[in-house]
């Protein structure tokens, strides 16, 4: 599959790269791809949820009125989840929601969605590029040469980019990763996935393992 690379202006640059098949064009697993994506979110909660049950309320333990007689229930302590300010029964407790997932299936996800976007035509490659200074302006733009001002982004960069990094940090719709950084969710929650032309040999290398 061959693309062709844009510069930061969003004009042709009259280049094209080839985009591995093995990656950019395999017949996306479904099934794969719903096992990564909840994943990702169940490893986004904090699962510090609480609530006080009957042993953990601060009350008194005495009996509250005599077992017989008052022609009501039966009722021995405050605490009791039956009254106001009781416990609370069956109530959420602090728990992990992360799970594990096997490597390959992983990896088969992630090569999934990127053919996914390929096959959609929302990959664009475009030239290696850097600021000098970390400057949100410019990165927008990038965005707006390109555009994608308006709509969800994701851009994959070289590590050596870090200005490009903290440039786009501010920004509500626009994500910028390393090649190492991609994952399945951030792929296909993007409308376009742009990638700078130095790094689809580490995207390539890391899921062609």
């Amino acid at each position: 599959m061959k693309v062709a690379v844009l510069d930061i202006t969003g004009k042709d640059t009259g280049r094209k790269v080839e985009l591995s098949n093995e990656v950019f064009g395999i017949e996306p697993n479904d099934h794969a791809i719903y096992l990564d994506v909840k994943q990702y979110l169940a490893n986004q909660r904090q699962g510090t949820h609480k609530a006080k049950e009957r042993a953990e309320i601060a009350g008194s333990t005495r009996k509250i009125k005599k077992q017989k007689g008052t022609g009501t229930a039966r009722a021995g302590s405050i605490k009791s989840p039956v009254f106001r300010g009781g416990g609370r029964i069956f109530g959420p407790r602090p728990r992990n929601y992360s799970f594990k997932l096997n490597k390959n299936l992983k990896r088969l996800a992630r090569k999934s969605a990127l053919s996914l976007q390929a096959k959609d035509n929302n990959l664009v490659v475009i030239e290696d590029f850097n600021f000098e200074a970390p400057k949100t302006k410019e990165f927008v733009n990038v965005l707006k040469a390109l555009g994608l001002d308006s709509s969800k982004s994701l851009f994959v960069v070289n590590e050596s980019n870090k200005n490009v990094y903290i440039s786009s940090r501010n920004l509500q719709n626009s994500k910028v990763v390393d090649a190492s950084g991609i994952n399945t969710y951030t792929v296909l929650n993007a409308k376009k996935v742009v990638i700078a032309e130095s790094t689809i040999e580490g995207i390539q290398s890391n899921l062609s393992k």
